[in-house]
Formats: C-alpha cells, sequence, structure tokens
C-alpha cells in the first residue's frame, strides 16, 4: 500500500487502496467498540431512576434524580482530561493502541458500577464511589470517539469517508436502543417498590451494567487484532510524528480556528444525542405527559431505529454534496421543527409522541451522521487525535452532558417546552458556526499543515 505524495498536494496523503476484507475489518473494530462504549455510557442515563432510588437516600424523587444526572453532568467534565491524555498518546503511539485501552477502562467502570454496594449497605461511600466510576466512564469517553472516527476516517477510501464513519454513529445510536430495549424489558423491576421489595427484583437492575463484561472482551479481543492506520504508520515511518501535538493544535491561528468549530458546531448534539434520547425516557415518564416507563423507552425505542436507518443516507450524502451542506440543511430543519415535533410529544398521545420524536431523529441524523467526519477533516494527522478530542469534548460536556441536569431543573419552572426551545437555540448555533468553514469533503486528509 502506498501513498504518493505529488508536488500540488504536500501535506496531503493520495488516495489508499484498502482491500474490502480489511476495510470490513476496520469497520467492525470501530463500530463494535463504539457501540460497547456507549452502551456502557447510556445505560446510566436510562437507568436513572433506578440508581436514584438505590444509590441516594433522598426523599424527594425528583431531588434524588437531579443528584444522579449531576454524576451523569460531572463526568462530562472530565471527558477532556480523557480525550487530552488519550489524543496525545494516540497521536504519538498510534490510534490502535489507545482503542483497546479505553475500552478495557469503561468496561471496568460499568461493570463496577454493577456490584457496587448500595446507600442502605455502606452509606455515603456508595454515591461517593458511583461518582467515581461514573468519571473512569467519562475519561473513557473523551478517548473514545475522537479516536475511533480519526481510525475510521484514515483507514476509508477517498469518497466513502462520510458513509464509512457514519456506521460508526449507527453503532452509537444501536447501543442506545439495545440500552432502551434492556432498559424496557427490566421496568416492571426498576421501581421502588421491587427494588425494596427483596428477591430477585432487588438486584435486577444490576444485570444492564454487568453485561458490559462480556461486551467488552468481544471488544477488546477484535481491537488488538487490527493494524494502525495508513495515515499514522506513513507519518511515523517518515519520522514525522509530533512531540507535542497538544501544544502544535494551539500552535497556529488555522489549528486555532478549527478546534473552536470542534467546539461550536456540534451544539446540536447537546439537544439532540443528550436531550432527545439519553433524557427522553424520563421526559416522558414526568407529571406533564405521565407516560408509564414502558411506554417512554417504547417512543425513543421508535426514535432510534428511524435515527439508524437515516444516518447512512445522510453519511453517503455528504460525499456526494459535501459535509457543510447536509449539517447546514439539518440545522435549520431543526430550528423550524423542534417546537411543532415537540408539541405533537406534549399531547401525550402515544402516537403522536412517535410521529414528533421520530420526525425530529430523522432530522438530527443530518447533522450526527456527518459531525464527526467533518472534525476529522479539519485537522492533519499530527495532531488530528488530540486536537479533535479536545475541542469536541468540551462541547459535549458544556452543552451535552449538562443538558438532562438542565432540563430536570427547568421544565418545572417554564414548562414542557424547554427542550424544544434548547433544540432551536443549539441549531442556529450549529448553523452559525458550520457556514464559516471550508469544506473538505472532497479533498485528501492532511498529514501535516
Amino acid at each position: 500500500m502506498t501513498n504518493a505524495i505529488s508536488p500540488d498536494t504536500a501535506g496531503h496523503t493520495s488516495e489508499h487502496e484498502v482491500q474490502p476484507r480489511q476495510l470490513r475489518k476496520v469497520v467492525l473494530a470501530g463500530c463494535v467498540g463504539i457501540f460497547v462504549e456507549l452502551y456502557d455510557n447510556g445505560i446510566f442515563a436510562f437507568m436513572a431512576t433506578a440508581l436514584a432510588i438505590v444509590f441516594f437516600d433522598v426523599s424527594k424523587s425528583s431531588d434524588a434524580l437531579m443528584l444522579v444526572f449531576a454524576g451523569y453532568a460531572i463526568s462530562f467534565f472530565v471527558r477532556p482530561l480523557g480525550a487530552v491524555v488519550c489524543g496525545i498518546l494516540g497521536d504519538r503511539i498510534g490510534r490502535q493502541k489507545m482503542l483497546v485501552f479505553v475500552i478495557m477502562l469503561i468496561s471496568v467502570a460499568t461493570a463496577g458500577i454493577g456490584i457496587l454496594p448500595t446507600y442502605a449497605a455502606i452509606g455515603v461511600a456508595a454515591p461517593a464511589l458511583l461518582i467515581l466510576l461514573r468519571i473512569l466512564q467519562g475519561f473513557s469517553v473523551g478517548g473514545e470517539a475522537a479516536g475511533a472516527m480519526t481510525f475510521l476516517a484514515e483507514h476509508s477510501p477517498e469518497g466513502k469517508r462520510g458513509l464509512i464513519t457514519s456506521y460508526a454513529q449507527i453503532a452509537s445510536f444501536l447501543a442506545l436502543l439495545t440500552g432502551t430495549l434492556v432498559a424496557f424489558a427490566m421496568s416492571p423491576w426498576l421501581n421502588e417498590a421491587a427494588i425494596n421489595g427483596g428477591g430477585p427484583a432487588s438486584w435486577a437492575w444490576r444485570v444492564p451494567f454487568l453485561v458490559a463484561i462480556p461486551m467488552g472482551i468481544i471488544g477488546w479481543y477484535i481491537r488488538r487484532a487490527i493494524s494502525d492506520t495508513p495515515n499514522f504508520e506513513k507519518l511515523k515511518a517518515e519520522g514525522g510524528l509530533s512531540r507535542n501535538p497538544l501544544k502544535e493544535a494551539f500552535a497556529t491561528p488555522e489549528h486555532r480556528k478549527a478546534m473552536l468549530l470542534a467546539l461550536f458546531i456540534p451544539l446540536m448534539n447537546g439537544s439532540g444525542y443528550y436531550v432527545l434520547f439519553s433524557y427522553m425516557p424520563t421526559f416522558l415518564k414526568g407529571d406533564n405527559i405521565g407516560f408509564s416507563t414502558g411506554t417512554a423507552l417504547l417512543v425513543t425505542a421508535a426514535s432510534l431505529v428511524a435515527i439508524c436507518i437515516a444516518i447512512p443516507f445522510m453519511g453517503a450524502l455528504s460525499d456526494r454534496v459535501g459535509r457543510k451542506k447536509v449539517i447546514a440543511g439539518a440545522a435549520i430543519a431543526m430550528a423550524i421543527g423542534a417546537i411543532p415535533c415537540y408539541a405533537l410529544i406534549a399531547t401525550g398521545n402515544f402516537v403522536l409522541a412517535v410521529v414528533g420524536a421520530c420526525i425530529m431523529a430523522v432530522i438530527f441524523a443530518g447533522h450526527t451522521a456527518v459531525i464527526h467526519i467533518l472534525i476529522v477533516e479539519l485537522f492533519p494527522t499530527r495532531v488530528r487525535y488530540s486536537a479533535y478530542g479536545l475541542g469536541y469534548n468540551i462541547s459535549s460536556a458544556v452543552f451535552g452532558g449538562t443538558a438532562p441536569l438542565l432540563m430536570t431543573w427547568l421544565i418545572p419552572q417554564f414548562g414542557i417546552y424547554v427542550p424544544a426551545v434548547y433544540a432551536v437555540v443549539t441549531a442556529v448555533g450549529t448553523l452559525i458556526a458550520v457556514s464559516t468553514i471550508t469544506d473538505r469533503a472532497h479533498v485528501p486528509l492532511r498529514d501535516t499543515l
């Protein structure tokens, strides 16, 4: 495999040929890892009600739930640290090694939640240990997204980077769907009466977390057998790896601008991934709508199926017309459609709620299918993992991880349309940011500036 560089494409890698069998292995390694990471990360939110009952001695259930989502939010502020540590190492010693590390870390942390003693058993140490394990999850996820998407993009043939990286986003939403279905299947045992009633129901909430053990082993086995990316190996062979990629990422105006774009273009993730999907079951069970746990999870499951179907079409579309047009179109559609869609959900009618959630899911697919490859293309190989990871994970921490906590706090004060307004605001922010970029969908990935 060769990556010749011609004088008119200095700093770029030319189109490299990847054997179909190798590409399938690469996609499997990226997607299985993403699935494990996002299942482990997302199940915390889906099991929020059970965790509030088990780990917090608070008489008011809404206060306990807020404490759980505070723990959910805290972990996001560790994600930039995970992105920095894993990014620097990933740019210096390789993407593959770090992807093996992060999948093992989150699997251990998630299984740890599954065996953690309850508040009734060890008192305040229980929530403290819960938050510590959640922080380890956050550190791992901080290193996963940028690493996995960089890994896939650098292996992808020219003209298919959008489609190939979109497969990983399907895996991330399938992970959420799996978490939703697991929580739905267990919903009869995820209430205070069942958990405190003794018998199998008192420990059934642990099962979704313990599933991390076999999933982690499978992910580790697949990732350890995959070679590193052609771009990284070529740069390494030429002696072109950065000694301090994070410092280099801040060294030029172009890199600094790209990091700001990596911070603000993903604004829609806050109202999409973290509200429309992670927080939605809790929102639907609230007093204003009043769905049962099972019904709320079914609405979320339907929207997850819709987005999984739409994602590859959006990824492939971005390969044809460019990333900028697809993300801008999704942002405009969300700004227009969010309030009407939430109005359908707010009727309390199951069918209308499914319709509203699915429409927003399809709209959001235009963002989530493309956002990662767009950020990958902002940076050269020398600093890609570090710079992409830091910018994106700061955005996730500020606008995503805090979103469920913010919704839990604001909805009782301002009403159930708070998530809709949040969706409009973040969509407008994404639209403004993406309008400033130069689309690089149809040029090779750069190795150097």
